[in-house]
């Protein structure tokens, strides 16, 4: 794996830092001038704020930190409030309030988990001071009965308020059965434009939660650019084909707010010899669903396998999707699996199709690396390859030499980073000697 340094119109940072294990790296470069992004961000507005509830009061503070396999906990008519107060009034004028749990997106598929899940709720808002919970006076924002979903978003008009709360009536249907959420508040002042709904089968249900906290999609493109968290929720259900996507994409859409939707079906329609032609005609169907319903179809391909009754037919399902590409000119491309996988089988699991823990985590960092430079507009330069062709060889080693030596000065600042691989501001022997170790595959940039 090679160290890479993420590009953004403003910021760059370092997302690994060591050199075979050695060598430990770790810079934040501001780049003026870089170029912009393209989409406003929706940071989380709530996080470590003052977090109140009435019987669930210890785990009050784990509704809102960093820590997504921890959850606040409460039974019917217990609240998760937050004081809002002290973030700045321009940034909470319009907010999404999103919940999750790791729970099976809905109640599809053979393999359905579904615990201490809210059934029905309602999030109130307050208008009342800062420092000391409100009581009385909470407005109601949205109401919500028969929920049978694992995560939730509300865009809610909050201006004027300073508090919000989530207050339960059910959990799994019943009145006496605990509710354990991850509560977060993102500004959407600016409208939700850093939204993500990851609609798939197993795989997607195992690479995509936000619970894995310190590699999720959204802490990868938060430590890519720290201005972005992204809003993401999970909506991989295990067994599922594109027929059963296009059964239920338009009631997903329907209580989803957010702006882009990654379609990533496929695999169990090889496996199960459902016909490439059928698969097409199924995720257009969802494409022209998610088109019509003002958002971006995200659309990667379907995973390489070693398991021939998926692999045997897997070129003519791909070669739909560069159908879809040519013909849907909406849809955004995702990552490119079937090469990632194809590159490096290791990355799978047992069975040949489901990757291991290690795929996973490298699923979900192509997926941030992917966007943030097709959808954000970022741009990621890997440490080393100082001429930018994708590879660490002898050309880059060469250049090194040129400039430790100052017989030769990089054109440009990405250049110079791309150089520095030990991030230390200049450009000399020791940067060019661990160069020439990568060109050799001495030692590898992770």
């Amino acid at each position: 794996m090679k160290l890479k340094r993420i590009i953004s119109g403003m910021t760059g940072a370092v997302i690994a830092a060591s050199v075979a294990g050695m060598l430990p790296v770790s810079a934040i470069e501001r780049l003026d001038g870089m170029g912009e992004m393209k989409i406003d961000p929706n940071p989380v507005i709530s996080r470590d704020v003052p977090a109140y509830s009435k019987e669930g009061n210890k785990t009050a503070s784990k509704g809102n930190d960093e820590n997504y396999s921890s959850f606040w906990e409460g039974k019917s008519e217990d609240y998760l409030a937050y004081d809002l107060s002290a973030v700045p009034a321009d940034q909470r004028k319009i907010v999404d309030a999103v919940w999750y749990t790791t729970n099976t997106y809905d109640n599809l598929g053979e393999w359905v988990t579904k615990v201490n899940e809210p059934t029905s709720y309602v999030i109130e808002v307050n208008d009342a001071e800062g420092g000391q919970y409100p009581e009385n006076d909470w407005k109601e924002a949205v109401t919500v009965e028969d929920n049978v979903l694992s995560s939730r978003q509300h865009l809610i008009d909050f201006e004027g308020y300073n508090w919000i709360r989530f207050r339960l009536v059910t959990a799994d249907g019943k009145e006496d059965v605990n509710c354990k959420i991850n509560f977060d508040i993102h500004d959407a002042s600016n409208g939700l434009n850093d939204s993500w709904l990851f609609i798939g089968d197993s795989i997607t249900a195992g690479g995509m939660g936000n619970s894995l906290t310190a590699s999720s999609y959204a802490t990868f493109i938060s430590g890519f650019d720290n201005r972005y968290f992204p809003i993401q929720e999970n909506a991989g259900i295990g067994g599922l084909t594109s027929k059963d996507g296009k059964k239920n994409i338009d009631r997903w859409l329907e209580t989803y707010p957010g702006k882009y939707v990654s379609l990533a079906y496929g695999t169990n329609d090889a496996w199960g010899g459902l016909g490439e032609n059928n698969y097409y005609n199924n995720t257009v169907y969802m494409v022209n669903a998610v088109i019509e319903a003002g958002k971006i179809p995200v659309l990667p391909t379907i995973p390489y396998s070693t398991n021939n009754d998926v692999l045997k037919n897997l070129d003519k399902y791909n070669a739909k999707i560069q159908q879809i590409y040519e013909e849907y000119p909406q849809v955004d491309k995702g990552p490119d699996f079937f090469s990632i996988i194809k590159e490096d089988t290791s990355i799978l699991g047992g069975d040949g199709v489901h990757p291991n823990s290690k795929g996973y985590e490298k699923m979900r960092r192509v997926w941030a690396e992917t966007m943030f430079e097709t959808v954000y507009g970022g741009k990621i330069l890997v440490l080393g390859d100082i001429n930018d062709d994708g590879k660490v060889d002898t050309k880059d080693a060469m250049l090194a030499i040129a400039y430790a030596k100052k017989a030769q000065a990089p054109k440009d600042k990405a250049q110079f980073m791309r150089a520095d691989v030990n991030s230390d501001g200049e450009l000399a022997t020791k940067d060019a000697m661990l160069i020439i170790a990568a060109a050799k595959k001495k030692i590898t940039f992770q």
